[in-house]
This record gives structure tokens, C-alpha cells and sequence, in this order.
């Protein structure tokens, strides 16, 4: 299925992208929209229809599946982004990378900066780059500011995995995808990653494919 028409009105947009209905077709990499940034929302959809696109983007994250997913990873250049994660890993997985179940949520018009100056780096795959992983240094805490989808404020500092899932969706709205800031020599197929990197941490993988942590 072609992404929608670039010259239609946003809503006329996300409609005709809705009329399909189940999951959403992903834009891949390559794709100018995911590197155009994204519009502020300020009401383009209205509410009902707010509403169903939010809720095709919670039926195309869990079929994928991933932990989050941005508009324009659907096509559709407007800065909301969603994000959930079961955080269903081997405890030894989940205590390295900090990573803690986080509920469904809607981000509008999000923003962050960083809390503190620590950074990890974890490998990090995406929808729209599919079949691959890298390694990406990412600030280990952030403060995240903007509204759910029903213009309720949002100001709330994340730390560990939850933070890089806030950081690699907001970027989306920017038009950057997570290998503008991976290290180059951690590039693996996933299927590469793991059988070799399935460690909790990169370690192995930076000693043995020659780059630095943080």
C-alpha cells in the first residue's frame, strides 16, 4: 500500500490511511517523511479523529511489535508519537538496562532534555529499519515536556531503557532516525546480533567490532 498523498490535507490524509483498517503500513527508511520533521499538532485532526489515529497507532505498535512508534513512521508528519512497553526480558536484561514495564501513553508535541550528564549505550533496533541493530550512546535520564492527546500536560523525568524510548521517538519527530547517532561499527543484522550480542550489555561487542563506550 502507497503512503498517503503527500499534497492532501492532513486529516483527509489520516483518513484515507484509516479506511483501511488493522495495523498501519510502516514507512521504511528512505522515505522522505521520516526525514522531513513533523508539524506541531495544534487541532489539524479534531478530537474523534485524534482519537482513531491514536488508536491504529497503538494496533500497528503491538502488531509489529516494537515499544513505541511515531506519525511519521505511518506517513504522516505530525509530532504525536506513542510509546508502551511490557518489558517482558530475563531479569538480568531488564536490571542492566534498566528497563521497567511502562503503560500506554500518548505523547503530543513532545520535547526533551537531557537530566544530568551520564550516558549509556545499548543496542537499539527500529520499525523502519528493519533487520537491523546498532549501538547508540543516548543521555541515561531525561525530562520529557508536552500533552497526551487530550491536551494534558506532560512533564515527567525518564531514566534507563524508558528514557531511550522516549529519546528514539521524539527524534523521529525531528527527522532523525537512531543510526544518525549509532556507532558506525556496531552495525549488525539482527540475526547477527543475536546469535553473537545478546548480552545484556555491549561490552563484547565493542571489544570484539572496535569502538568505544561511554
Amino acid at each position: 500500500m502507497a503512503p498517503p498523498r503527500d499534497h492532501a490535507p492532513l486529516a483527509e490524509r489520516v483518513e484515507e490511511l484509516l479506511a483501511a483498517g488493522g495495523p498501519l503500513p510502516i514507512v521504511a527508511a528512505g522515505q522522505p517523511v521520516l526525514r522531513r520533521g513533523t508539524e506541531p499538532y495544534d487541532g489539524q485532526l479534531g478530537p474523534a479523529l485524534l482519537a482513531r489515529f491514536v488508536e491504529a497507532l497503538r494496533v500497528t505498535m503491538r502488531a509489529a511489535p516494537g515499544v513505541g512508534l511515531a506519525a511519521p513512521q505511518v506517513g504522516v508528519p505530525l509530532r504525536i508519537a506513542v510509546i508502551e512497553d511490557p518489558a517482558q526480558v530475563p531479569e538480568e536484561v531488564a536490571v542492566a538496562r534498566g528497563r521497567v514495564p511502562q503503560p500506554f501513553r500518548v505523547l503530543v508535541n513532545p520535547s526533551y532534555e537531557p537530566v544530568g550528564t551520564a550516558r549509556t549505550a545499548f543496542f537499539e533496533g527500529c520499525l523502519s529499519v528493519p533487520g537491523w541493530v546498532a549501538v547508540v550512546a543516548r543521555h541515561a535520564g531525561v525530562r520529557l515536556r508536552g500533552t497526551d492527546e487530550h491536551g494534558r500536560a506532560l512533564d515527567e523525568v525518564f531514566t534507563g531503557w524508558p528514557a531511550r524510548i522516549v529519546q528514539h521517538e521524539t527524534d523521529h519527530l525531528d527527522g532523525t532516525l537512531y543510526l544518525d547517532r549509532a556507532e558506525p561499527r556496531s552495525l549488525s543484522t539482527a540475526e547477527a546480533a543475536l546469535a553473537l550480542w545478546a548480552q545484556p550489555t555491549p561490552e563484547a561487542a565493542a571489544e570484539a567490532l572496535g569502538f568505544e563506550l561511554p
